[in-house]
């Protein structure tokens, strides 16, 4: 036991603790007092004084057991290999966290470590909105995760993946999504943002009791769309409660600030990039915009001038459009957006027409099975290829997750009945109280989502800096990737800073992971983003 644990210590690689170490051998060896070993938890002051080498070696031994116990404890989350990966040097964990022992209700997490220094690197967590869609799904699989799938079940390298900057956490939340679940099934009946950031934050105490070395890291807390209630609520609860996290910042794209501002800035950028008519515009602007229209929806009680305004739009938006990426093409052999993620409310108002889609399929066939073969290529079936990939069972036991209470993994939740009046909680308040707090916020948009456009997001971050009275720091300019213009961006004070990304789509990371990658890497750093 002395020999094992003398080498566990030379593992350590401290040679001022391996000397000391070695020293209080030597004492124990010459004195037979091997009490001390077995006394480690009851040093005393008459020790202290008299041995001040011992306890500097006792708290040495005490560090690295503890360090032991930290591997010990995550080691079994420690996913060896995923299916098909490509060899890589960085480690990855994936499993459960209870955060509700009575009805047995555990969040799935996949954790990938920075590929270089992850022992110095921060801590970023990412959400995924929805309300009820997968992080793992879209964040890890389609978007800034290590790995894409392809469809002969291999992954291949994400030659921009955000674990190049830093340690990423993703986070299936809240149970029923993904590989969350909760036992007792009552649980899906009714969940809202209040109950999701109450087992976000408890999820985050759970998972640093398993990882206790990320505990003073540098956390950044990020997530795109319904992330817009996720992230800000989350962090404005870490703020108010007695956890000691080391949060630094929070970036979210496009997302979801506020209902009507949202909503209603999708009516100018559909009509600006042609998607609709001057007619359909002026119906929209005139009778029952697209707030009212999306409210209505959601309460299943359309209006009768919201339903002539209806039949207007969805007999112009056309079947191939995806309205999270006006310019890009759809997916046709999923008969969905490319990402399926227009399953939740706030797409239902145009979802794809299966029976028009079928008679089309014949036509376009093959363009639609094309592999993700070459790294830099933007993959439109990549949403398929990722739900095929997680339903695989060898994917599921490596990544130590299970179905419970679903037949199969989806990318957006089945059985979750979010409170979805909970959409028209404004949250740019909360951005607010952050910034006031001394948190680094972060609002980026891809520039060709018509869902929740940029045009929304500039005009409530601009409006947000004006009511804190913040000064613009960085005017409204350009920044680059490389060469080529990455989109624009503009700073207030220390702590406010908006940015577009050019050619990205609702998921940017997954349209342009170059451009988006650029940005994050400076956002995490504190600085402008580059100018040309």
């Amino acid at each position: 036991m002395l020999l094992s644990t003398l080498n566990n210590v030379i593992a350590h690689k401290d040679p001022h603790c391996l000397r000391n170490t070695i020293y209080i051998y030597m004492y124990v060896a010459a004195t037979s007092q091997v009490h001390i070993l077995l006394s480690l938890p009851y040093l005393n002051l008459t020790m202290a004084i008299s041995q001040p080498r011992i306890v500097l070696a006792i708290l040495c031994l005490t560090s690295v057991l503890t360090f032991l116990s930290v591997e010990s404890h995550s080691k079994y989350d420690l996913v060896e290999s995923l299916p098909g990966q490509p060899p890589v040097s960085f480690k990855q964990f994936s499993g459960y966290i209870t955060v509700d022992q009575k009805q047995h209700r555990a969040l799935f997490y996949y954790f990938v470590q920075a590929q270089t220094e992850p022992a110095s690197k921060p801590l970023v967590l990412w959400l995924n909105g929805g309300p009820g869609c997968s992080s793992l799904g879209a964040g890890a699989f389609s978007e800034h995760g290590p790995f894409r799938p392809n469809t002969d079940a291999t992954l291949v390298k994400n030659e921009y993946s955000w674990n190049k900057e830093a340690n990423i956490l993703y986070l299936e939340s809240p149970a029923g999504v993904g590989f969350s679940y909760s036992a007792n099934a009552s649980f899906y009946n009714y969940v809202n943002d209040t109950i999701t950031a109450q087992d976000n934050l408890i999820f985050l105490q759970r998972w640093f009791d398993k990882f206790p070395q990320y505990k003073n890291r540098d956390f950044f807390i990020t997530g795109e769309s319904y992330a817009g209630h996720y992230v800000p609520q989350l962090a404005h609860l870490i703020l108010q409660s007695n956890v000691k996290f080391n949060l630094k910042g929070i970036a979210i794209g496009n997302p979801l600030l506020d209902f009507n501002n949202d909503f209603n800035a999708e009516d100018e950028f559909n009509w600006s990039h042609g998607v609709i008519s001057d007619f359909a515009y002026e119906l929209i602007t005139s009778y029952c915009n697209t707030s009212r229209l999306t409210r209505e929806s959601i309460r299943g009680n359309l209006s009768d001038a919201c339903s002539i305004v209806y039949e207007q739009i969805s007999g112009e938006f056309s079947d191939f459009i995806d309205g999270y990426d006006v310019i890009a093409d759809v997916c046709i052999a999923s008969n969905s957006s490319r990402f399926d993620i227009a399953k939740h409310p706030i797409m239902s108002r145009f979802r794809i027409s299966s029976s028009r889609l079928s008679n089309a399929k014949s036509l376009t066939q093959q363009t639609s099975d094309s592999d993700s073969n070459s790294e830099n290529k933007i993959d439109v079936c990549v949403g398929e290829k990722t739900t095929k990939y997680l339903n695989r069972k060898v994917v599921q036991s490596a990544l130590h997750a299970q179905l419970v209470g679903v037949p199969q993994w989806t990318s957006c939740s089945g059985v979750l009945h979010y409170d979805y009046e909970n959409l028209e909680i404004p949250t740019i308040p909360i951005v607010g109280a952050l910034v006031e707090s001394g948190i680094r916020v972060l609002v980026y948009s891809g520039d060709q989502d018509s869902v929740i456009p940029f045009i929304g997001s500039r005009s409530l971050v601009n409006k947000l800096a004006k009511e804190l009275g913040l000064k613009t720091t960085v005017p409204y300019r350009v920044w680059f990737e490389g060469k080529q213009v990455g989109g624009w961006t503009q700073v207030y004070g220390s702590s406010l800073s908006f940015a577009s990304i050019r050619g990205a789509s609702h998921l940017a990371p997954a349209t342009q992971p170059e451009r988006s990658l650029v940005l994050f890497k400076s956002f995490l750093e504190g600085k402008p983003l580059p100018e040309a």
